[in-house]
């Protein structure tokens, strides 16, 4: 059986606005279709509809994010300070973007350092006194 995941994304504005609004921060967006009801693009290798639902009681929460792993701080900055821009930045790489859309930019080099049982300590306590992510203080805080 072969199964495909995608995520729907109500926007109670403009599902093709919220859509460009990302193609701004994505590099590798790619916009497949739209028509008056929907919007359906992929960005970051994930597939998304975009719904016009004219719900503006409906609003996203933190239950639902979305998690991007990058490998640099420019990268880091670069979708930080894009959603930052109009958003809420939060602790430990959680971000809202302006449609209230939960984030958490995080570095690579995060899952090598929870895992060993050296690093991960000195590691969640470096982070857990972050907003956005610095992987050199994370680098500097598991070198002590």
């Amino acid at each position: 059986m072969a199964v495909k995941f995608s995520n729907c994304i109500w926007s109670h504005d403009s599902a093709k606005e919220m859509s460009d609004y990302y193609r701004g921060v994505f590099p590798d967006f790619v916009l497949i279709s739209e028509n008056p009801l929907a919007v359906v693009y992929e960005m970051a290798g994930m597939r998304f509809m975009g719904l016009n639902n004219g719900m503006p009681q409906v609003l996203f929460n933190e239950k639902i994010s979305f998690v991007l792993t990058v490998d640099t701080q420019a990268e880091i900055d670069h979708f930080w300070d894009y959603f930052a821009n109009e958003g809420v930045p939060g602790q430990c790489g959680w971000i809202k973007d302006k449609y209230g859309v939960s984030w958490q930019v995080v570095p690579s080099v995060l899952g090598k350092l929870m895992t060993n049982p050296e690093t991960a300590p000195k590691a969640a306590y470096a982070f857990m006194q972050m907003s956005k992510f610095d992987i050199a203080q994370l680098e500097a805080a598991v070198s002590q």
